[in-house]
């Protein structure tokens, strides 16, 4: 089975990944994980996508689906995929298709974490971090110490400039006119599920496996 996780920021797609992953067995592939190996690697494609990324430039649309290929031509990555943060374009996915084709596969399903905008900012804006170790808290849901002062290290505790109001709500508006067109692309494949991800993480579990065994029964 290979599946497409779309969701925004503060959406908890790091939590349902794990969950998806473990339940049906499959390759997480995460955007972010293979630009970073292709960096620390020093390969030919991480250079070539580090000097767009230095200027504060997208990496374009042909770089990132060699790039994502690459990874999904290895050995791991030929029994069942779960792809974050790619496609993000009608492009990319239509080149995912494709290379999907080719290997006699294709896209099972397209989950939307879909939940309210303003819970969205509650829960981007409340976090906190450890400038030191990078340790994360949340005002409304694992709280910092109250004199902000990191129990692991002793670091100083604040609020990162991209969890903060006018930031998050950038992140937002970036994500909504990314992910639109896409979603309604696989919509109308009829691939696209949408699930309701304001709940708890066990709650949203749930109606994502429902959601899957619905479209499964179609």
């Amino acid at each position: 089975m290979n599946l497409i996780l779309l969701g925004p920021p503060g959406a908890g797609k790091g939590t349902q990944t794990a969950a998806l992953v473990k339940r049906y067995n499959l390759l997480s592939v995460c955007t972010g994980d293979i630009f970073r190996a292709n960096f620390n690697a020093g390969t030919p494609l991480g250079l070539e996508a580090k000097q767009y990324m230095s200027q504060g430039l997208l990496v374009p649309d042909e770089l990132t689906v060699r790039i994502v290929v690459d990874r999904l031509n290895q050995p791991d990555a030929q029994n069942g995929l779960l792809l974050d943060g790619f496609p993000r374009t009608v492009y990319q996915a239509e080149e995912l298709e494709k290379y999907l084709a080719n290997k006699a596969q294709k896209v099972d399903h397209c989950l939307l974490l879909d939940i309210p905008q303003k819970e969205l900012m509650v829960r981007l804006t409340g976090r906190r971090s450890c400038r030191s170790c990078g340790r994360v808290w949340h005002l409304n849901f694992a709280p910092p110490p109250a004199d902000l002062t990191c129990p692991t290290c002793g670091g100083q505790i604040y609020q990162r400039d991209d969890d903060g109001e006018v930031a998050a709500s950038n992140r937002l508006k970036v994500y909504l006119a990314q992910t639109q067109p896409l979603a309604q692309w696989y919509k109308d494949k009829g691939l696209l599920k949408t699930v309701l991800a304001s709940g708890s993480p066990e709650e949203v579990e749930k109606a994502i496996r429902l959601a899957l065994e619905e479209k499964d029964q179609k």
